[in-house]
């Protein structure tokens, strides 16, 4: 403690000596300033010139207090090095020097907040006087990173007045962070009644600073595409850095300026019986009426959209949607023209049924009325015969009789037609179907089915009789488009004709079944027949080739007789009997024109029947 004392009592003295002794100097030199991040080491320099040796030399180190009164934190000459007791620095600080380049470097640990303050190195020569610098310690913390809040909310263009935006929010930085508020990169600065920023700072207990800032504005239907950001701005050892809050956008409430109406279903041109689907929507984003409306028909809506069942033509026209703001009571529509297309029933001229003579003419139109292009066919019995609306039927025959029917169609939209139908009849005397076969052969005690058709008009009526002018009743009867059939069935008990009479008012007509009573009795089966019948060409040719085969042979042992090969009759009879007996081969030939029967030995020669 002695010589702490000793020690601050000789730096009082040195700073009386420094009073009259001010005539003299020594020349030092020192930064302005030194930069440090909180928590680091400074580093603060003092150089000085000086003609006296070290020896002669005595340094001290003091800081400038903020009232403005010095602070002996460091003593230093050839004998002694003293650090003051009881200073915030006592236990951070450390000197170091270097006698060449006459340079002494304090260094001071853990700089906190507290530590900014201004430096003095005093220097003092026996000889030469004495001098001083000053640097400044500049303390720097990085603040965290900013954020940024919107109204949820949301906001509307109707405010008279600036509404509140949002608040950007900075904390902990040394020294005091700015804000700065952009919109799409535009910086946003107060303007009366339209643009207000309100900013505010905290001090924290650790001595750093906290920035709030609060943007109000009129917005602008533009506005609700618009990016909105804080940019911060701080300072760091050697300069300045930014850092930007992430970029949102706002919720602008808007009334309409305009309204779309449109047809979403069906896509194409629109057919009565249709069901039609209106949508609706304005391009506000507040909430507003919708009501469509069509001559004085008022429609309300679901879900901005209107149903039209089985729409008529009645539906066409303009429908026009309207949006009404409840807040502003501003007004706007949009309108929609809706077409539906129509086809009348088809009208055919003559009306339903006609009645031709044989050989007249007969000339029919169908048309129907449609809103577009028509397409227009005939068809009978399913089958097209005619495009076109006009039908000539020339030369009219009874097959010229039937049910035509016109279908009339829109090609533009599918499935969209309408048919007509027009009955021709021909009159005249009947005229019976004629078949190819009449002449039938049936089983006796057997049933036989018989057919009859007869056109004409107006419809025959068909009798059945037998050739002894017996009544024959019909089992089924019936009137077609192909004429009038008939069908009886008889027994045949024997040979049997039956008379198929067609009558009307203006003739007959007949044609004769004839059948025949066959008697299985007598005559073989049928399949007995087929086989005698398409058997006989083969047994037939199975005869011949046998007879050709034997004459070849006879014609062979014959020449083998010749040439004394084979004995004959004569001189080998006896030897040759027992063999002949055994061996000999007759073949009997008969003519349809002859009765002799020629007998054919193996030696070729004629045998008389006495001899067989």
């Amino acid at each position: 403690m002695a010589v702490r004392d000793s020690g601050s009592l000789l730096i009082g003295l040195l700073l009386l000596f420094h009073t009259w002794r001010a005539w003299a100097a020594v020349e030092v030199s020192m930064e302005d300033r030194v930069e440090v991040f909180r928590g680091d080491t400074a580093r603060i320099t003092c150089m000085y010139k000086s003609e006296d040796d070290v020896g002669g030399i005595t340094i001290m180190w003091l800081y400038a207090t903020r009232s403005g009164e010095r602070q002996n934190i460091y003593f230093q000459d050839s004998n002694m090095k003293i650090v003051s007791q009881g200073t915030p620095f006592t236990n951070r600080i450390n000197m170091s020097s270097s006698d060449a380049s006459r340079e002494v470097v304090l260094t001071i640990k853990d700089v906190q907040l507290a530590d900014e303050l201004d430096f003095i190195c005093f220097v003092k020569s026996l000889t030469a006087g004495e001098g001083e610098g000053r640097t400044k310690l500049k303390v720097f913390e990085t603040p965290k990173h900013p954020t940024i809040e919107v109204v949820p909310s949301g906001v509307s263009v109707t405010e008279d007045s600036p509404s509140k935006i949002g608040v950007c929010e900075v904390k902990n930085g040394f020294p005091k962070p700015n804000i700065t508020w952009y919109r799409d990169k535009t910086p946003l600065r107060t303007i009366p009644d339209e643009v207000t920023v309100t900013s505010s700072r905290t001090i924290e207990s650790s001595g750093l600073f906290s920035v709030r800032s609060e943007l109000s504005m009129k917005v602008q239907k533009s506005d609700k595409d618009a990016l909105f950001y804080c940019e911060i701005t701080f300072y760091i050892p050697g300069g300045m850095r930014m850092i930007e809050t992430s970029h949102v956008n706002i919720t602008v409430f808007y009334p309409p300026t305009a309204v779309s109406v449109w047809v979403e279903s069906p896509k194409g041109k629109i057919k009565e019986g249709d069901s039609v689907e209106l949508h609706c929507h304005d391009n506000g984003n507040i909430a507003s009426e919708l009501a469509i409306v069509h001559g004085n028909d008022d429609y309300s809506l679901e879900n901005n959209v209107l149903v039209l069942d089985n729409v008529t033509r009645g539906a066409s026209g303009v429908y026009q949607c309207t949006s009404l703001d409840m807040d502003t009571l501003i007004n706007v529509s949009g309108n929609v023209t809706l077409s539906v297309n129509f086809l009348d029933p088809a009208v055919v001229t003559p009306k339903e049924s006609m009645m031709l003579a044989q050989g007249q003419e007969l000339k029919a139109t169908c048309n129907a009325l449609s809103s577009l292009q028509t397409h227009t066919a005939w068809f009978k019995d399913g089958q097209e015969i005619l495009k076109g609306h006009t039908l000539i039927l020339k030369d009219a025959t009874f097959d010229t009789a039937g049910t035509y029917v016109c279908v009339v169609t829109v090609p533009e939209i599918e499935d969209m037609e309408t048919r007509g139908s027009l009955h021709v009849n021909v009159k005249g005397p009947p005229e019976i179907m004629k078949l190819d076969n009449t002449e039938i052969e049936v089983n006796f005690e057997k049933s036989v089915e018989l057919s009859c058709v007869a056109k004409g008009f107006p419809a025959p009526d068909i009798t059945w009789t037998t050739s002894d002018g017996k009544p024959v009743k019909a089992t089924s009867h019936e009137n077609t488009e192909k004429g009038t059939r008939s069908v009886v069935s008889v027994k045949v008990t024997s040979d049997l004709t039956v008379f198929c009479n067609a009558s009307n008012d203006y003739g007959a007509d007949a044609m004769t079944y004839r059948i025949k009573a066959i008697n299985t009795e007598t005559v073989d089966p049928p399949e007995k027949n087929k086989t005698g019948t398409g058997g006989t060409g083969v047994i037939i040719a199975v005869i011949i080739t046998c007879v050709l085969l034997l004459a070849i042979l006879g014609s062979v042992l014959y020449f083998l007789y010749k040439k004394g090969k084979i004995c004959g009759r004569s001189g080998k009879k006896d030897l040759t009997k027992e063999k002949s007996k055994k061996d000999n081969t007759v073949v009997e030939m008969k003519s349809d024109n002859t009765e002799e029967a020629i007998l054919l030995g193996v030696n070729g020669e004629k045998q008389l029947s006495s001899d067989q």
